[in-house]
């Protein structure tokens, strides 16, 4: 007998609300939920597809150990807890506590059970080599937020539904629905500030999915947006002027350090280097300037560069001069029911209190730059990574030199993965962990409400029950983290960390709670006392209205003041200078992409998300074809600094000329993956050719754009 319950989809930033009919335990049919506030009913492929993911045989459902002859056997839970905590407290007594290291991939964010339990658990272990996928994303944007706003999730959001005027630079949300932006149903959103009477600008090296509906799209050579956004800089603050009257509501301080850091920054001096003629530049200034209602937004396409830091600060710099900071249709601080920055539930972040052991790079927030991982596992001394513990994360598909990081964990002493695929990564480990997935278990989004363009409250409980030997990841955290204090014979530190958790939740932390329990503590302190039996109550979620202004009540720098020019950025523009010049018209320059049937490297095993037209060719200009002698369908040896791959290139006008697009999230055509349809795809991994020596110098996150490569016809026998 089938039945429709609600639940939402997790596996990218827009989480959109569903609803799931089942008949017993198997998926009948997946749809968007039109009463949900913040999705209204929209989905994109991958959420039917969670239908697949379910029932994947491939999917792990429990433990497993590698045996000594490379193979796989099941093992219990209770041995796997004690194997994987023995050998971290082991490794940590002969060889000292960094000699573990932790990576966690961004699953890990968009899971209720991780976040609650995920982090008691990483903080017992108590490495200083931690590493996420933040350094190969979204890390020049929290670092912006703590130097600016005192918080590294004091992130300002688009407001969407009320703009007049959208520039977007390096980011593509018709296909990511908005990223560090939840926004899901990208496209009607910008219907209706057409509307509005509203525009919709486009900056990016490829004429995107979202540049190809925006009113004006301009191309630009990867990795010069700094460029371009300090010469806008100029237009705004020495052409147009800044107007007393757009500002006098924010408390800046740095305005005077601004003025003379882009006096110099002429769109005449960034059009050579951009590739942006000068009468553009000051055009796009100008008009963004003179909307009423505007926001600038960037994301991965300007974060994953070698000024990814330089970039987000002017972006940030710019909605402030111009006044739409704090302003409706401009941008705003969410007001989410459980606010884990005015209630201290996150860290403000912190920046270079400690340093690499091998290529001194900076931490922050507790966590060292993933580029840097492979030399931390093969460089011998005190502090080298001997055991490794990956959580929900694929490095060696998602961080640069990913074929060096597959090679160097064969030499560690020991792995564990907290995973349910058996890929890239997770093929190196000796024994999985495997939780349930989505439809198994409870969710409520700690996070992306956090950053969401509505403020919305919603809990989706379980709407199948999970196999009688499976657990939960709030469950596996949980048993781990006693197991070390095991380990240890009841580790003091251990409980000590405990104790500093928030007062409301140590008890039940004590006490083996579930994430519900926590979370039903999170909820019923919030400013709306809501409850998850009043959540339960509202299926479909609560609206809590519009973003809306309140950045003075709201800031947590101590200066009470943002920070227009934090000494760290404005320090970093000289080498802007030094760097950023114009380069030879015949160097081809690497960038990814994204496609809306994939989420980096997990989704190619559902036959509906993998089956249609291939998204995995290296797209090339006509002009760059025709100049290295190649044709659409030719096999090309893609090769960088860092490596080579084969692949086939396609033709594409959507392509800037001296440009290359090849997209992330794929080669799980190796030995030892167990991805059956994933499998059959002959396509390589991008993070093959990525350089880990490219960086954006200051923050230590991973440059994959703009990766300098050439591309020639494959010598066949």
């Amino acid at each position: 007998m089938t039945s429709t319950s609600h639940s939402v989809c997790n596996l990218c930033e827009a989480i959109c609300g569903l609803q799931v009919t089942t008949d017993g335990n198997r998926v009948v049919e997946i749809r968007g939920d039109r009463n949900d506030p913040l999705s209204r009913g929209h989905i994109c492929p991958k959420a039917t597809a969670l239908a697949d993911l379910h029932a994947d045989p491939d999917r792990l459902r429990t433990p497993i150990r590698k045996t000594a002859d490379g193979g796989w056997e099941p093992i219990s839970w209770q041995a796997a807890i004690e194997l994987v905590a023995g050998k971290i407290v082991s490794t940590q007594k002969q060889h000292g506590r960094n000699a573990v290291g932790i990576y966690t991939g961004n699953p890990s964010v968009h899971s209720l059970g991780t976040v609650t339990h995920g982090l008691p658990f990483v903080k017992a272990v108590g490495t200083r080599n931690m590493f996420s996928a933040t350094s190969v994303d979204q890390l020049p944007i929290q670092l912006v937020a703590h130097l600016m706003y005192g918080h590294q999730l004091q992130i300002p959001v688009p407001d969407l539904d009320h703009t007049e005027h959208l520039l977007i630079i390096g980011a593509n949300p018709m296909v990511s629905n908005g990223s560090m932006m939840t926004a899901p149903d990208f496209r009607t959103r910008m219907r209706e500030l057409r509307r509005r009477g509203g525009q919709l600008v486009v900056i990016d090296p490829r004429r995107t999915e979202t540049a190809a509906i925006a009113d004006t799209h301009h191309f630009i050579r990867p990795g010069t947006d700094a460029a371009l956004l300090m010469a806008m800089l100029h237009v705004l603050v020495h052409e147009r002027g800044i107007s007393p009257e757009r500002i006098e509501h924010l408390p800046l301080s740095g305005l005077d350090e601004v003025r003379a850091l882009c006096a110099t920054t002429t769109p005449e001096w960034a059009g050579p280097i951009t590739g942006i003629d000068a009468t553009d530049i000051r055009s796009m200034a100008t008009y963004f300037g003179s909307a009423q209602r505007a926001a600038i937004y960037g994301r991965m396409g300007v974060s994953t560069q070698r000024f990814g830091t330089v970039c987000q600060w002017a972006i940030q710099v710019i909605n402030a001069v111009t006044g739409n900071l704090d302003r409706v249709g401009g941008t705003l601080l969410t007001d989410p029911e459980i606010d884990l920055v005015a209630r201290k539930l996150s860290g403000r972040g912190h920046f270079d209190k400690w340093r690499s052991r091998v290529r001194d790079l900076p931490e922050f927030g507790g966590e060292l730059p993933v580029a840097t991982l492979i030399d931390e596992i093969v460089t011998e001394g005190t502090g080298q990574i001997r055991t490794l513990i990956t959580i929900a994360g694929n490095p060696v598909s998602s961080t640069p030199g990913g074929g060096r990081l597959g090679r160097a964990l064969d030499g560690l002493d020991f792995m564990a993965s907290i995973d349910f695929y058996i890929n890239e990564t997770t093929r190196h480990a000796d024994v999985i962990l495997p939780p349930t997935m989505i439809l198994e278990r409870d969710h409520y989004d700690l996070i992306f409400h956090q950053l969401a363009v509505r403020n919305t409250a919603r809990f989706s409980p379980a709407v199948i029950e999970k196999s009688r030997d499976a657990k939960h990841d709030w469950e596996i955290f949980g048993d781990l983290s006693r197991g070390l204090a095991r380990a240890r014979s009841a580790d003091k530190g251990f409980i000590e960390r405990l104790r500093r958790l928030p007062k409301q939740l140590v008890p039940t932390v004590r006490a083996r709670a579930s994430s519900r329990m926590l979370l039903n503590v999170l909820l019923h302190t919030g400013p709306g006392h809501l409850t998850v039996r009043k959540l339960l109550a509202a299926p479909s979620g609560r609206d809590l209205g519009p973003l809306r202004p309140g950045l003075s009540r709201k800031l947590v720098a101590a200066s009470r003041t943002v920070d227009l020019a934090p000494s760290l950025i404005t320090g970093d523009l000289a080498r802007m200078h030094t760097d950023l010049v114009a380069t030879a018209d015949d160097e081809l320059l690497l960038i990814g992409r994204r496609h809306l049937r994939s989420n980096n490297s997990w989704m190619n095993n559902s036959v509906r998300l993998s089956k249609g037209h291939p998204r995995y060719h290296l797209l090339m200009h006509p002009k760059d074809l025709a100049a290295g002698g190649l044709c659409s369908g030719d096999q090309v040896m893609l090769k960088s600094a860092a490596g080579s791959v084969e692949v086939t290139v396609a033709e594409s006008d959507d392509i800037m000329p001296g440009v290359v697009s090849l997209p992330h999230g794929f080669g799980q055509n190796q030995v030892g993956v167990r991805l059956a349809v994933a499998g059959l795809i002959d396509a390589p991994s991008v993070n093959d050719v990525t350089d880990p020596l490219r960086l954006d110098e200051l923050s230590g996150n991973a440059a994959l754009n703009g990766v300098p490569v050439t591309v020639s016809r494959t010598v066949t026998d």
